[in-house]
């Protein structure tokens, strides 16, 4: 067994009074407050002092996702609510092409009052643009805790289409409220793009277009999907047991050429980003090692200690989708990065204030070090709002060298 696996989930907690939770952004996303810690020291300002902290001659990389409403509410025959949570497509597997579909597609879901759920299909009905709309949900099987759902519907609509008009953006449980009208617009980045997250890169929540236009840094996108793993908690004694999740990702060469010129001044938004970029490393080093690069697995990572450095990695991923003749880089990614983890690719995380216990701060974790206990008491003693609607703040990265 890998030393990581017998991390004690325990040793990486705090008290987190629900007084701290912001259960509302601020209405200026840029004026939060910003905790910055650079060559163990801390100290504090407001989010758009980002713009001093980010040499120019460096590069900033977000999460471009976008977050679907992907709660969608159903009733049975008696008028029991059912509430289907869309987790991934399922045929067709792909993002683009299922929520292109028309007529019908399936998902992988999760299902409230499932057992209130027997063998017969879910119907709504709805106007749009003067059409009426019937809207059907069918379980085809269950998966564990997971439902196959297919959808079917009237009129020439996409599935895109559909879940806008019907569905609801999935907020987080913590905030224990419903969404609100305001959280459509909140509850997304203003660079959002790619449909498919359930759950917002919140550490990109406080830009604005103003603040990036004031950036003289460069800047990528890279595309990750967020999974409703990511609020997960951590339930065995030690992370070993732990099974994370998995979510799917996209590169573009033009932002793999970027990381190969930047790569020593990489600033991530978001544990998202950072997840993303660390796994293009260990990809590379699979197509050096002449394995399947497309998936990496939770604790794969840890168990060899490469020599190979972060512009040979990236280059490698170069050559092979050019090899393909393909544009970007996809893949899934399963890894864990806990305390152990050498970063290879982040030198600074722009990121929010985490859950305890959860996967999230391990993360950073394993970026400051036993530091991050500091952090932590730091912004609790100093009126910082927490979670995905909170405060934010830039860390710099205890980096491989």
């Amino acid at each position: 067994m890998i030393p990581q696996q017998s991390i004690k989930i325990a040793d990486y907690t705090y008290n987190l009074p629900e007084q701290k939770i912001a259960k509302f952004p601020l209405k200026e996303r840029d004026k939060c407050k910003l905790l910055i810690y650079k060559d163990k020291e801390i100290s504090e300002g407001v989010f758009s002092d980002i713009t001093e902290l980010l040499d120019k001659d460096s590069l900033l990389v977000v999460n471009n996702t976008k977050v679907i409403p992907a709660r969608l509410e159903f009733f049975n025959e008696n008028g029991a609510r059912i509430e289907i949570f869309c987790l991934e497509p399922f045929s067709p597997a792909d993002y683009e092409n299922n929520f292109a579909a028309k007529n019908s597609c399936q998902w992988k879901c999760l299902a409230g009052n499932l057992k209130r759920w027997k063998n017969f299909n879910l119907k709504r009905e709805f106007s749009y643009n003067n059409q009426n709309i019937i809207f059907e949900a069918e379980k085809t099987e269950v998966l564990g805790g997971e439902v196959i759902v297919k959808f079917s519907w009237s009129g020439d609509y996409t599935f895109s289409d559909i879940i806008d008009i019907a569905g609801q953006i999935p907020i987080p449980p913590y905030l224990n409220r419903k969404a609100e009208t305001s959280d459509s617009v909140d509850y997304q980045t203003v660079y959002s793009h790619f449909k498919g997250s359930v759950a917002a890169p919140t550490a990109g929540l406080h830009f604005t277009p103003q603040l990036l236009e004031n950036l003289e840094c460069e800047k990528a996108a890279l595309t990750l999907h967020v999974g409703a793993g990511t609020f997960k908690p951590v339930k065995s004694e030690t992370i070993g047991g732990h099974e994370m999740h998995r979510e799917v990702f996209e590169v573009s060469r033009d932002t793999l050429e970027k990381i190969l010129k930047f790569s020593s001044k990489i600033t991530a938004v978001g544990t998202t980003s950072v997840r993303t970029l660390e796994t293009l490393y260990w990809s590379g080093i699979k197509i050096l090692k002449g394995e399947n690069p497309v998936t990496l697995s939770q604790w794969e990572c840890y168990e060899n200690e490469p020599n190979t450095d972060a512009e040979t990695a990236i280059r490698a991923i170069i050559d092979f989708i050019d090899k393909k003749g393909e544009k970007s880089f996809k893949a899934s990614t399963s890894v864990m990065i806990c305390p152990g983890y050498k970063y290879r690719i982040v030198n600074n995380i722009i990121t929010n204030f985490h859950q305890p216990q959860s996967t999230l701060l391990l993360l950073v974790a394993a970026a400051v070090g036993e530091d991050w206990k500091k952090i932590y008491d730091y912004a609790l003693n100093n009126n910082f709002r927490f979670l995905s609607y909170g405060d934010s703040c830039f860390l710099k990265v205890e980096k491989l060298e």
